[in-house]
């Protein structure tokens, strides 16, 4: 078998394609590199293009002969899909129609998306079901919406087979720490209080003290990446063998503050975290936590790692990334 993989130089994508490779399955990656790192490729085939340009998707996908394509390649920053939504649009959904027409013609019908717990928007209960009406709050979060009900429709109109995976908080770094999460500019939390405690920034800013949370902030549900990367493999068996599509959340079903998150860093990396407190960010719901339960029922999957799990890891490939012993 021979998977495609989009957007495969970045931080998911990556750890996908190693894991793809372990297990004896070749891939192929493709990233246009506007924010992924091409020294992330380092198992499979790599192609430097741009899903924008559809012929010359056609024309790859058709020489390759790929299988299955599991699509990464997507904008992903909430704050900064508020500031510019037409680009996610653009480049979230246009070109996610690009591949998709691509694989029409090269007579490919699974796909695996990267989609995100945002097409939920402010959750109207916890935890956060498969059933749960999508209202998302952000043009990031629509966009992914939009593929989705995309997605709906090639399947019922071209027999698309494909899997949804909508992930909730993706973190941590592959057990080797040969790749990890890398994004420049850097607006996940873990990252951001690591580069705290090396002292490469001043201080972690929380945004929002005043949710109506147990200490004020958000609270949100981490999943290690190789736990999200086990599931992709799972849930492409899965549509592959019932030839059926699914849509699936992946989390733990347990949530942490940003001040937790903050104190167990803390205590893993021996040292205190300098904080600034500042007003909310516009589109952060104050509680996202995953109702797992079917993934683990359809897939026969389980989150193996914690949260401590997840930041001793993170603590250990951003060292490495940042040069420090």
């Amino acid at each position: 078998m021979r998977i495609l993989i989009t957007g495969g130089a970045g931080y998911i994508g990556s750890h996908v394609n190693k894991y793809l490779n372990k297990i004896g399955v070749e891939t192929v990656v493709i990233d246009n590199l506007i924010n992924g790192h091409r020294e992330f490729v380092k198992w499979g085939e790599f192609y430097e293009l741009d899903l924008s340009d559809r012929a010359k998707m056609c024309e790859f996908l058709k020489r390759k002969r790929i299988d299955a394509v599991m699509h990464f390649a997507a904008f992903a920053y909430v704050g900064e899909s508020v500031k510019k939504p037409a680009e996610y649009y653009f480049n979230n959904v246009c070109n996610t129609l690009n591949l998709l027409k691509a694989m029409l013609e090269a007579d490919i019908n699974t796909l695996v998306f990267s989609s995100t717990c945002a097409v939920y928007g402010n959750p109207e209960y916890i935890p956060i079901d498969e059933k749960h009406p999508k209202n998302p709050i952000n043009p990031y979060g629509r966009s992914k919406l939009t593929v989705e009900n995309i997605l709906e429709d090639f399947a019922q109109a071209y027999g698309l087979k494909y899997a949804s995976l909508r992930y909730f908080n993706a973190a941590g770094a592959d057990k080797e720490a040969e790749i990890g999460e890398w994004h420049e500019p850097e607006t996940h939390l873990i990252p951001n209080v690591l580069d705290a405690v090396l002292g490469i920034k001043e201080h972690v800013e929380i945004f929002g003290t005043d949710y109506n949370t147990p200490d004020g902030t958000c609270v949100r549900d981490f999943i290690h990446v190789e736990d999200l990367a086990y599931a992709h493999i799972l849930a492409l068996e899965y549509i592959m063998e019932e030839n059926t599509s699914v849509v699936l959340n992946l989390g733990t079903g347990k949530g942490y503050s940003i001040r937790e998150v903050i104190n167990i860093v803390e205590k893993i990396a021996g040292k205190k975290v300098k904080v600034k407190e500042s007003s909310r960010r516009p589109g952060d719901p104050p509680v996202l936590v995953a109702d797992p339960s079917y993934a683990k029922k359809l897939l026969k999957w389980e989150p193996e790692y914690g949260i401590y799990d997840i930041i001793e890891s993170a603590w250990i490939w951003h060292r490495k990334l940042r040069g420090v012993v």
